[in-house]
């Protein structure tokens, strides 16, 4: 049951549509590198669509009716879209959800050393990287700072042309031949990743007065005992008033500096940073979005949380209740109160919990199993099932379910094609899609095939990206 190629079935008007998305696309990626930028960059998108504040809904007692539409957002990392439909709540919703997080690394809460002249900041990787992937590359810091006073600011550096980066050093290959005898994963150890941002010392009023020949320059042991560390603080203190002390209350992301681009000599692909999972949040939103004013019949959400690459722990996780506390608020103000009306509508409702898929890779064919692989350019993916070795973790979808997601993207004549994570015992992973499950509500994963899953720069196929679009609005309009 080959799929065949998304490409093929295009006229021009298509071809047309699909770049302006992937424009979109890309722009939204290049610009919302962290799950606050990508849920910030959400709730202005939704605005702009005529959404409200669910807190202000609430706050007034302002009662919900079909055609409404609300956004909801936890600790400024994971939001949720609700536009309501002509149907109780009670009847169920159909619900898209995406993570907004992606494999990065995290500034420590004490980082800033200096060592032999240089100055580094200290950091802990999050998610599922590979190590050496990350050295080398030029690196932007994206984040925010809480001072005590209750003020909060806003680091990005490295984006702008202006800005300068920073990076992992390496060892060279001409020194390097212990290190090449190690494992892949030993080659650079998580202690390792420590982010050059330094070389040039504080100039102390003792070394400006030696320099001009004073003849009362103050003794040397005046010097700073660490000049270059001094110095990145002097600067952190010019551009952004804080201190050293500030970073334990500090949330800073170090990603991969620079713009998504188009990639081969056909445009046809996006290689960019984070694309796991924003390809499959981005697209669900569009398709939420798209909605615009009508009355949808059930119910349409969007979700977008963060914390998967880790678990979907924490407060703005899936496995937290911030879902669930959004939905009864929800239901609450559109006249179905208490907690059977909730059971009953989330055990009714229907999910596309959107991930990405491993893309089969020619350089790597021999972890996959091609009858059952995703393929870039075949269009949006299915995964019954993921997990790892006997399907461990895994949301497994029933039978009934599929068959209705097939019958509305048939219908809607999308592109879809359904795969495994790779073949039997070759490794595996999750998704969130067993968290809403445990509601009863039918669950199926979904997504956009990806190659160099997890590394600093991943490949998407533009033709898949425009068929996760179409598919994730078919599913709102009719499952």
């Amino acid at each position: 049951m080959e799929r065949d190629v998304a490409w093929k079935k295009y006229n021009e008007a298509r071809l047309a549509e699909l770049e302006r998305l992937a424009a979109d696309y890309i722009e939204f990626i290049s610009e919302n590198k962290t799950e606050r930028e990508c849920a910030a960059a959400a709730i202005a998108l939704a605005e702009e669509a005529g959404y409200r504040s669910l807190d202000e809904a609430v706050r007034e007692g302002r009662a919900l009716v079909p055609g409404d539409k609300v956004w909801a957002c936890d600790h400024g990392k994971a939001v949720i879209l609700v536009q309501l439909g002509s149907e109780p709540l009670s009847m169920g919703a159909n619900i898209l959800g995406a993570h907004i997080d992606s494999p990065r690394l995290d500034v420590k809460q004490n980082p800033l050393y200096e060592s032999n002249g240089f100055a580094f900041l200290d950091t802990h990787y999050y998610g599922g990287i590979k190590n050496y992937q990350w050295v080398t590359l030029p690196l932007a810091l994206h984040g925010v700072i809480a001072k005590k006073d209750g003020s909060v600011v806003e680091v990005r550096l490295g984006e702008d042309p202006s800005d300068p980066v920073f990076c992992v050093t390496d060892l060279l290959p001409h020194l390097g031949n212990q290190q090449m005898g190690k494992k892949a994963s030993e080659v650079v150890e998580g202690e390792a990743l420590d982010v050059l941002v330094g070389n040039q010392p504080l100039r102390s009023e003792a070394a400006a007065d030696k320099a001009e020949g004073a003849d009362d320059a103050p003794a040397e042991g005046a010097e700073e005992k660490e000049p270059v560390k001094a110095r990145i603080l002097s600067l952190l203190a010019e551009a952004y008033g804080i201190d050293e002390e500030d970073f334990l209350s500090a949330e800073i992301e170090v990603v991969p500096a620079g713009r998504a681009r188009e990639c081969g000599f056909d445009r046809s692909l996006v290689l960019g940073y984070g694309q796991d999972d924003r390809v499959c949040a981005y697209t669900s939103l569009a398709a939420q979005l798209a909605l615009a004013d009508e009355v949808p019949s059930r119910t349409a959400v969007c979700v977008l949380v963060d914390k998967e690459e880790i678990g979907s722990v924490g407060a703005t996780g899936m496995a937290s209740q911030f879902f669930e506390n959004t939905m009864a608020e929800v239901m609450a103000l559109a006249g179905e109160e208490g907690a059977l009306a909730l059971r009953r509508g989330l055990r009714a409702s229907r999910m596309l919990s959107s991930d990405v898929s491993a893309g089969f890779d020619p350089a790597y064919a021999s972890v996959f199993e091609t009858k059952n692989t995703a393929f870039l350019g075949r269009g949006l993916v299915f995964n019954k099932y993921t997990g790892s070795r006997g399907k461990s973790g895994s949301n497994d979808a029933s039978a009934e379910y599929v068959a209705r997601v097939r019958r509305v993207m048939d219908d809607a004549g999308v592109a879809f094609q359904t795969a495994e994570l790779g073949r039997v015992d070759a490794g595996g992973g999750g998704t969130i899609a067993y968290l809403p499950a445990k509601y009863g509500m039918d669950v199926i994963d979904s997504g956009v095939a990806v190659l160099s899953m997890h590394a600093p720069w991943e490949v998407t196929s533009k033709a898949d990206i425009y068929e996760a679009r179409r598919g994730y609005e078919a599913f709102l309009r009719n499952a």
